[in-house]
């Protein structure tokens, strides 16, 4: 029944305790437990505030970037932004598109479609929008592992800038006239884990103490968009993310943005309510489904029409195809887990590869391979002579790394360490499969592959109640990074238990603690756990309010269960 790994942190320190003494309990060991030791840090940490200097002309690039923009502004020259169509490249498309639309520009967002053109910059694309006059390319998103794109668009006199986040190869920059990247090398940025929206917003942010905007317009009008696309792309949820996010989600709960209204709308999210789990969960999703399945672009739409027509019409759309990938999703995650099981179950890398795979899912289904077996895993869409291919990973193993020791078999790759995604000729598959299989193998072979679940702290059910949430909150924006709190309960009773959901897919429970503390808790994916379920048991959980029907009620959000006093 039981195969996680718990570990739960060790309590404060006195010298600790003492520096935090005007915190909550439970608050206090929690920031502790962020590796914030004394009243300043965790006062500027729960405010949110940024904790090293943010001014975008430290950027490496950025002094060029705005002087050559302003020299377009000033001859009117046609720009494009150029994005990618996950939803980290929608926002950051729509965020360069108004802001300099607010600075009067002559300015068009152009994001390639997934199945025609593929990931990042192409050869093509650059020729169209220079025969359709464009003088100025921003990348957003994309473009730092694409040397030959920017040495077509500097030979066709189309001038490029490469906005980015993702890990340059080394010191092998693209030949444009200016990048972007805090990872790249020697750049002084203090902040080196911004999404690509959080870089565009950078950029937009410098642009605009140069430039007089039209209208009274406020660079404070952008952060819905970061906190979307920051969100969504899983960039870690500390220092000045964590300090944009935060601001965003006041900007989104307050939305003037009629795309985001709608899809709020048609998700049933209160948008005056939303956090970042919402976004992760609700409104990600369904701006990532367009890009997924058909293009991008209705994303981008949505983001920037002031029309409510037509907003509300893109929103349904959205949500209609967010169903469809989920169906998709689930079959492929069937059939991906059919192929690794009949070719090599016990393998250290999981890859799974199909003509009849969607390309704009494989990376969910790669996703749910690594949640269930904890292991590295790729999934991979073949056509007639490429085949492209998503990967997740675990903390013990670097995927971008691996694929840099096959990049000799590849036709391009690129991403981070969890996350990433490549094409590669057929003729070179089996050898890339052999190869990854065995860089994982001798990474991950001495390793007890258990997945590790932490917590924060014991605490018995009678010490949680509405109070301890409100604490809870200003640990937000929660999420990659910053966890939210986590809690374990030991020796509590099984008062009731049901499956609830399609298939019985999630576990519901009724359990009593000490001192008769009665409390509800929701398992999800958790519903196989309830035959032979013991009467007396530990819990992992997130603690958290549930609203129905104008109801507010306390409840666990389980994220493990083993029979009480098993050892951890």
């Amino acid at each position: 029944m039981h195969t996680k790994r718990w570990v739960v942190a060790p309590p404060i320190t006195e010298q600790a305790d003492q520096a935090l003494v005007k915190f909550p309990p439970i608050l206090k060991q929690i920031v502790f437990n962020r590796g914030l030791a004394t009243d300043a840090e965790a006062r500027a940490f729960l405010k949110a505030e940024p904790n090293a200097n943010t001014d975008p002309f430290q950027l490496t690039g950025m002094q060029a970037t705005v002087d050559r923009v302003c020299y377009a502004l000033q001859h009117n020259e046609p720009i494009a932004i150029y994005g990618d169509y996950d939803v980290d490249g929608v926002t950051a498309t729509a965020l360069l598109v108004q802001a300099l639309t607010a600075l009067g520009a002559n300015v068009r967002g152009y994001i390639p479609n997934r199945f025609e053109e593929g990931y990042g910059l192409n050869k093509d694309a650059l020729d169209t929008l220079k025969e359709s006059g464009v003088k100025l390319v921003i990348t957003v998103d994309c473009g730092i592992r694409s040397p030959d794109e920017a040495l077509h668009a500097r030979t066709i006199g189309l001038d490029l800038i490469i906005s980015d986040h993702h890990h340059p190869d080394g010191t092998n920059l693209p030949p444009a006239l200016a990048v972007i990247n805090p990872k790249q090398h020697e750049d002084i940025y203090p902040d080196k884990d911004l999404a690509g929206v959080g870089i565009a917003y950078k950029i937009a942010e410098a642009l605009l103490t140069v430039q007089q905007p039209l209208n009274g317009f406020q660079t404070n009008e952008l952060l819905d968009l970061v906190a979307l696309g920051t969100v969504a792309d899983l960039a870690p949820l500390v220092g000045e993310n964590r300090t944009l996010v935060r601001r965003g989600l006041r900007q989104i709960r307050e939305t003037k943005r009629q795309g985001l209204f709608s899809l709020a709308g048609v998700a049933d999210l209160k948008i005056d309510k939303c956090t970042a789990g919402n976004i992760g969960f609700v409104l990600g999703p369904r701006l990532n489904a367009s890009g997924r399945l058909e293009s991008a672009l209705a994303s981008f739409e949505l983001l920037t029409t002031t029309d409510f027509m037509r907003a509300g019409q893109l929103a349904m759309q959205l949500d209609t195809q967010n169903r469809q990938r989920q169906s998709i999703t689930r079959a492929m995650q069937e059939q991906a887990e059919a192929i690794v099981m009949a070719d090599d179950p016990d393998a250290y890398l999981l890859f799974a590869a199909h003509e009849e795979f969607n390309p704009g899912v494989v990376g969910l289904a790669a996703s749910r391979l690594t949640e269930v077996h904890y292991r590295p895993a790729v999934v991979a869409a073949k056509s007639a002579e490429e085949t492209r291919g998503s990967c997740r990973s675990i903390p013990e193993f670097h995927i971008t790394e691996a694929l840099d020791q096959c990049k000799d078999l590849l036709v391009r790759h690129g991403g981070h360490a969890a996350a990433a995604g490549f094409t590669v000729k057929n003729e070179n598959l089996p050898e890339l499969v052999s190869r990854l299989k065995e860089i994982a193998r001798n990474q991950l072979g001495s390793r007890d592959l258990r997945q590790t679940l932490t917590a924060d702290m014991e605490v018995p059910l009678y010490e949680l109640n509405f109070e301890v949430l409100k604490h809870l909150m200003f640990l937000e924006p929660t999420g990659y990074g910053n966890p939210e709190a986590v809690f374990v309960s030991r020796n509590v009773k099984v008062k009731a238990a049901r499956t609830v959901g399609s298939e019985g897919r999630h576990l519901k429970l009724t359990i009593e603690g000490e001192r008769g503390a009665n409390m509800d808790a929701i398992g999800f994916r958790l519903g196989h756990l309830k035959e032979g379920l013991p009467s007396y048991i530990d819990l992992m959980y997130r603690f958290e309010v549930n609203e129905f029907n104008g109801r507010r009620t306390l409840q666990l959000n389980l994220k493990d269960v083993k029979p009480a006093g098993t050892p951890d």
